[in-house]
């Protein structure tokens, strides 16, 4: 293992780290900006090629490079500067950066790195350097098989957005979602997952059996999802180490909408029995359910809120569809949504500020959030056939599905996509994936 020097730690499997010590420092605090500011104004950085050792160190570092470009444009809070603005050479600034040539091209922040490739493992050294007061503000050296270069990438690139905005990113992450494949009438759907910025694509169910509404587990090792299989709809555990699906269990009726608990030791579900769906609890490790609503009505799509102490879901039992939110044990039900039209698909942000929601009204649909009082409504994206919102890990960004309408009755015409936007409304953009796309889930950070 190529380690050399401070104290190591394990960041991601087989991911290891240790400071680089700083090269250049002054008196001065690094900058950190604003993130209302940044929505207007993106943070110009400069992000050359990492320099390589080899052959092979120098193209990793070129695609380590281009992958963090992507990952910061993306967010739309920062600005890569363009690379034929460039006066310094890659190498020369991974050596010791011209901070004047730097600045003189309007950048405030500069990315270098090393790349080191020895067999199958590889060495990455990064420095983030403040070009204001002409010292670094962050140096890590990263020890991984070469294979775990992107994701060194995605770590790169949250510590960036980390160390200029002051909170965590949410680049090292996963989607699952549903792929969607053939006719409208006869659509194949199977569970699949890829990286948050549509690579590494795979798929983990193969269409035999209709797929809907993936839900990771806070590890990230596991997904809820609901199948089809022997037609009848259940919710099952798909284990991502072991390849292999069970199903949550046999109870009564169709069990759908599943979603795990913050401590990962229960599912909370809606069960249709008797023609109501009522929500209820699976303890993971009994297997034991436990009934939280009761009845007239349809009460689905429940969502625990971050602490555990809280669930939302959306529910007619007033006539109409609204959400309303209770007690994670049930009891005290409140109504939350009182604007023109019907709520659904709610989820609560890991933050534990916000909540998202699909809003269907006059034959428009709209992706939003509230407060869990709430106040505070906002309309973030509407159009036709949108539904299905996810909250990134660290509450700043959405992902939801748009669909387009059919040209004709046998579906001509209809595709589903990803796109994601910020919780402040701008910056909204289309995640490509190989397939169409439905029912979207963001991981936790991998760790």
């Amino acid at each position: 293992m190529l380690l050399t020097g401070g104290a190591a730690a394990m960041v991601a499997p087989g991911i290891w780290t240790t400071p680089l010590p700083a090269a250049a420092q002054s008196g001065n605090q690094p900058t950190i900006v604003d993130i209302t500011r940044a929505r207007t104004e993106p943070i110009p950085i400069a992000i050359p090629d990492m320099a390589g050792t080899s052959g092979d160190g120098a193209r990793i570092g070129q695609q380590i490079s281009r992958v963090i470009t992507n990952n910061l444009r993306s967010s739309g809070l920062f600005r890569p500067v363009d690379r034929a603005a460039f006066i310094q050479t890659p190498e020369a600034a991974a050596q010791t950066p011209r901070f004047q040539d730097w600045r003189v091209i309007g950048a405030v922040a500069l990315v270098t790195g090393r790349v080191d490739g020895s067999g199958d493992r590889l060495r990455v050294e990064f420095r983030l350097w403040d070009i204001l007061p002409e010292q670094q503000a962050l140096g890590t050296a990263y020890n991984a098989t070469a294979s775990n270069w992107r994701q060194i990438a995605h770590i790169i690139s949250d510590d960036i957005y980390k160390r200029m905005l002051g909170e965590e990113g949410y680049f090292n992450t996963r989607i699952a979602y549903i792929a969607e494949s053939g006719p409208r009438d006869r659509r194949v759907r199977r569970l699949a997952i890829m990286d948050q910025d549509g690579e590494n694509n795979r798929f983990l169910t193969d269409g035999q059996f209709q797929a809907l509404t993936p839900r990771w587990h806070p590890d990230a090792t596991r997904i809820a999802f609901m199948s089809y299989q022997r037609n009848e709809p259940r919710v099952y555990l798909f284990n991502l180490e072991s390849g292999r699906q069970e199903v949550l269990g046999n109870f009564n009726g169709m069990t759908l909408s599943p979603r795990f608990s913050p401590d990962g030791r229960s599912v909370v579900l809606s069960a249709i029995r008797g023609g109501d769906a009522n929500i209820f609890v699976v303890d993971l490790a009994s297997r034991r359910e436990r009934q939280l609503t009761s009845g007239g009505g349809l009460d689905v799509s429940p969502s625990f809120s971050p602490d555990g102490t809280q669930i939302v879901f959306n529910s007619d039992r007033g006539g109409d569809q609204q959400l309303y939110v209770m007690s994670a044990g049930g009891g005290g039900a409140r109504r939350i949504s009182f604007g023109n039209g019907r709520y659904a698909t709610p989820v609560w942000s890991p933050r534990g500020d916000l909540i998202a929601f699909t809003r269907i009204g006059r034959g428009q649909f709209a992706i939003g959030v509230m407060r869990p009082d709430g106040s505070g409504e906002r309309i973030l994206s509407e159009g036709w056939g949108m539904e299905g919102p996810t909250f990134a890990p660290n509450g700043r960004v959405l992902m939801f599905y748009r669909e387009s309408p059919a040209r004709d009755n046998r579906g001509g015409g209809y595709s589903a996509r990803l796109s994601s936007i910020d919780i402040a409304g701008f910056n909204e953009r289309q995640v490509v994936t190989p397939t169409d796309a439905t029912d979207p889930s963001w991981s936790p950070l991998i760790s």
